[in-house]
């Protein structure tokens, strides 16, 4: 059986690329009826977060990516690292190493002055003498010295380490006592059974060292697949202002989880010419041997294509629940359906939705200035007031059609063309030049309100 995992560190916030990989994950393990696990890697205890969790855990919650089982916290599991330490240190696989953080510094500075590689000595490896005082050792793991290692990568193809280049006896337990990054990892893997690790590639470089515990601890080696990075639009890594920012920020901006995992699935993976990919489509055709090999380029345009495709096929009950994240609240309003038919037709997000209709929805208490000197010019204010009069003598009023046949009866009666009475109009009803059709407007917000408005901004611009 499939199983993956995604392992984020709470550190801080869940990013687009943590997504992307946890969403590869989930994809191959549904599509092979495995299982997706979560584990929370919080062996930092000096910079974890529970706020950090809690948002990864409500970032998961929001887009629908259920994890399988129960979640992993590596915190709760010292007892087991400590285990597998005394294992390897009982079969000579691993060793104390005394070296004081002075001793490491001098070695390092030396190294680095004679342009060699900083590393381990070895100092201890092999040592049987007495311990020195004073100094709480180090656990360190003994690393082939010679050879190679060699990563069998799906993305990648066979990636070649050669021992003496990249290793030395890594620390696998702090003097504190403490496992570290990619020796707990190891472990985890093997004891939740994974099978597949789909992951950024700025990991491929701690591979060859979790191999090395795999094999000293002998564990099957799972099947890895390092997935090349997101970068902006020039090459770069992204910043926060290109989109490498919190995901949760996603829902806040008013992107759909649909039009987000849409986005993040086509970064960097690929089927034919589709750009659109329900859920289930994602999970019968993705495979990570389809994966490309360079980086994939973050293109907020895109996103918002995607966004604007799945607002306008959302139904007007679901629109209406969603909008409710930002503050508007329709599920009394009798033109709801008219009101929200309008503003997705010409929104990339929930919020431009929401803002869109809130400005259909409250009564302007201004008026764009160069609108007003373009639009109320001659007999602008004698149109509108006959407009208004109009309006006030019609009591069945309802449809956007209703107030497009008044305003078709002031353009034949006073002898005008649309735009004479359709400019005006929008600056009393809008308070700007820009805004949906006006006879949807008046629909939405009623006979009483239009009458208001052409009102106020007769008495505003006479």
């Amino acid at each position: 059986m499939v199983v993956t995992r995604f392992a984020p560190s709470p550190t801080g916030y869940l990013h687009i690329g943590g997504l992307r990989t946890a969403l590869f994950s989930y994809l191959w393990a549904k599509k092979n009826g495995g299982e997706f696990v979560l584990r929370i890697e919080d062996t930092d205890k000096a910079r974890n977060s529970q706020e950090a969790t809690d948002a990864i855990l409500k970032a998961f919650e929001w887009l629908g990516l259920d994890h399988d089982g129960e979640i992993t916290y590596q915190s709760q599991r010292d007892e087991i690292y400590a285990k597998y330490i005394k294992q390897l240190l009982d079969e000579g696989k691993a060793y104390k190493c005394y070296m004081s953080k002075e001793e490491l510094t001098e070695l390092r500075e030396t190294q680095m002055a004679n342009k060699e590689r900083t590393k381990y000595n070895g100092k201890y490896r092999d040592f049987d003498g007495t311990p020195p005082e004073g100094v709480e050792p180090v656990i360190r793991i003994k690393a082939p010295l010679t050879g190679e290692i060699l990563v069998k990568d799906g993305v990648k193809g066979n990636v070649s380490f050669q021992a003496q280049d990249i290793l030395d006896d890594f620390v696998i337990a702090r003097a504190d006592g403490a496992p570290t990054y990619n020796f707990v990892v190891a472990i985890d893997d093997h004891l939740m059974g994974i099978t597949e690790v789909i992951r950024g590639d700025d990991h491929l470089s701690n591979t060859p060292k979790q191999i090395v515990v795999y094999e000293a601890l002998g564990f099957d080696v799972p099947a890895f697949n390092h997935v090349p990075m997101i970068h902006n639009s020039e090459g770069k890594k992204l910043s926060k202002r290109d989109g490498a920012t919190d995901v949760m920020a996603y829902k806040e901006m008013g992107y759909t989880p649909q039009a987000l995992l849409n986005f993040l699935v086509r970064l960097g993976w690929s089927h034919g010419d589709q750009e659109i990919f329900s859920m289930q489509e994602m999970i019968e055709l993705f495979d990570p041997k389809d994966i490309n090999k360079s980086a994939s380029i973050y293109n907020t345009e895109k996103l918002d294509w995607l966004n604007a495709h799945y607002i306008k096929n959302t139904s007007n009950t679901e629109l209406a629940q969603l909008l409710t994240e930002y503050d508007l609240v329709l599920t009394s309003h009798d033109k709801k359906e008219i009101l929200l038919d309008a503003v997705k037709e010409r929104a990339k997000t929930l919020k431009d939705m929401a803002e869109l209709a809130k400005e259909m929805l409250t009564t302007p208490t201004s008026y764009d200035e160069k609108a007003v000197k373009k639009a109320f010019k001659d007999d602008s204010i004698a149109i509108i007031n006959a407009f208004g009069a109009k309006v006030s003598a019609s009591k069945e009023l309802h449809l956007p059609s209703d107030y497009h046949h008044l305003m078709e009866s002031v353009v034949k009666e006073m002898e005008i063309g649309f735009g004479k009475i359709g400019q005006p109009l929008r600056i009393a009803l809008l308070g700007k030049m820009s805004g949906p059709g006006l006879d949807v407007v008046m629909a939405v917000i009623g006979r009483d309100e239009t009458m208001l408005r052409i009102a106020n901004a007769i008495t505003a611009n006479s």
